[in-house]
């Protein structure tokens, strides 16, 4: 099998090199890596794909720019493969990372999504633990020793809404899976975990193994931060739990709606957030976060 990588490209070239290099340090050759640059200002970067000789490696520039929704859009239409991944354009993969994706879907043949182990890295590339991936991987992840977890339908949704401890750059995906379910309008800050949740209410499965293989990069200014800033993270944050509890509720999912209606883990992070919101965030800022601490 071989596993098709795509990676939407807007940003950094030095990093979007770095993370063409991780794929090209695979121990397993069974990849294929498409770069869809998505009309980034910058010529070097057609010349650098242009000089690589690698026949598992193309680069598509775009006619005009997409955003990024469109961009992971136009990855999913070109996919071909039965597994794919959409990388972030500065995220690393382990040279194990395509082995230990192949092992899991072998172990889990009826896989939608797979969850390798992540660890967190900064702009500069060292290893870091914020208190938010802390609270991740030690306490809303499934424990299964060195073992796969495999959670499918309301076990699935129920544990992504209490807390997504997914990192979405580094998921492998049913490429039918995602060819049918499709992004939500609306929603572009929560887009990740709004598309896992109706994968999940489709009867689909995720299986996670702890094994590390994936390193993803958390940058300090990053534009999740600014959303929390200007209170667009928490509106819209709150805006999708609704949804979520309405779709739990017409299922029959009580435990996923209860979930979804006391986002316990949510309204933990807003708490959080709270202080640096009021020292650097505006005043929408401030009020969104405060309301998603006490509204229910």
């Amino acid at each position: 099998m071989t596993l098709e990588i795509f990676v939407p490209f807007w940003g950094d070239p030095a990093l979007l090199y770095e993370t063409v290099d991780s794929v090209r340090a695979q121990r397993n050759p069974d990849w294929r890596l498409i770069v869809i640059d998505d009309c980034y200002p910058d010529e070097s970067v057609p010349a650098y794909f242009a000089a690589l000789d690698d026949e598992r490696i193309s680069y598509t520039r775009n006619e005009v720019n997409l955003g990024i929704t469109e961009n992971y859009r136009e990855a999913i239409r070109r996919a071909s493969e039965p597994y794919i991944a959409i990388l972030g354009c500065d995220d690393l993969l382990h040279p194990d990372y395509v082995d230990v994706i192949l092992r899991t879907i072998s172990a889990v043949p009826y896989a939608d999504v797979i969850q390798p182990g992540v660890q967190v890295i900064d702009e500069h590339g060292a290893v870091v633990r914020p208190l938010a991936d802390r609270v991740k991987q030690g306490v809303l992840a499934p424990r299964g020793g060195y073992g796969i977890a495999v959670l499918t339908g309301d076990r699935m949704a129920t544990s992504l809404i209490r807390g997504d401890w997914l990192y979405w750059p580094s998921l492998v995906f049913r490429t039918e899976t995602l060819k049918r379910i499709d992004f939500r309008e609306g929603l572009p800050i929560i887009q990740d975990l709004a598309l896992l949740m109706d994968i999940a209410f489709d009867g689909c499965t995720l299986a996670y193994t702890p094994a590390l293989a994936f390193s993803y990069r958390r940058h300090s200014g990053s534009a999740s931060q600014k959303t929390l800033l200007d209170g667009r993270r928490f509106r819209d944050e709150r805006t999708y739990y609704a949804e979520a509890r309405r779709l739990a509720v017409a299922h029959g999912w009580s435990k996923t709606a209860r979930a979804a209606r006391l986002r316990t883990m949510s309204r933990l992070h807003a708490v959080s957030e709270l202080p640096g919101v009021i020292r650097h965030g505006t005043r929408a800022g401030i009020e969104s976060t405060l309301a998603h601490i006490v509204a229910f």
